[in-house]
């Protein structure tokens, strides 16, 4: 997540960074996410992002962008295993952060976007956040005004459930 509409104070990484760095955790975050990318976004910059040394784990947090536009959800998982089988050919863990669509595409899309990412963390043996926005979704409290992104305080939510994940890496 960019950090769409907050400052960057506010951004996930940035927080996300801080609470691992409060708790002593000798952990460097490094924001490769890119605000509105979808997941053929996501794959075109992969292997540069992933090139850089001593990256140990990524937490694959795409699919949200590729819902909102309706994009097919095969294409959307395809370009997600893509994007894992460059990692693990760098011999990067993959933490795999799972969204949900709302039914407004319809149920049979809702259903097979919806499965994706449990279906790729079973199939690559990948952890996986069942909901990235746990917690935060519909939460008016927790989002920006258009009702999607989350503010400060949904940041700091997300943080939380990415340093569990991360954590149990370690």
């Amino acid at each position: 997540m960019a950090g769409y509409g907050l400052p960057n104070e506010q951004h996930l990484s940035v927080v996300l960074q801080n609470n691992l760095s409060l708790e002593g955790h000798n952990i460097e975050v490094i924001n490769g996410s890119v605000s509105g990318s979808t997941t053929a976004g996501g794959l075109n910059i992969a292997e540069w992002t992933l090139s850089e040394n001593n990256i140990d784990l990524m937490i694959l947090c795409l699919g949200a962008n590729d819902m909102l536009r309706g994009i097919n959800p095969k294409e959307t998982k395809n370009n997600l295993i893509e994007i894992i089988k460059i990692a693990k050919s760098k011999n990067i863990k993959v933490i795999i952060a799972g969204m949900i669509a709302p039914i407004s595409h319809g149920s049979n899309y809702k259903k097979s976007f919806d499965k994706i990412f449990e279906d790729l963390s079973k199939e690559y043996e990948l952890q996986l956040i069942p909901f990235l926005l746990e917690g935060v979704a519909q939460k008016p409290e927790f989002n920006l005004s258009d009702g999607m992104h989350p503010n400060d305080k949904g940041t700091i939510i997300i943080s939380k459930t990415l340093k569990e994940a991360i954590l149990k890496n370690l």
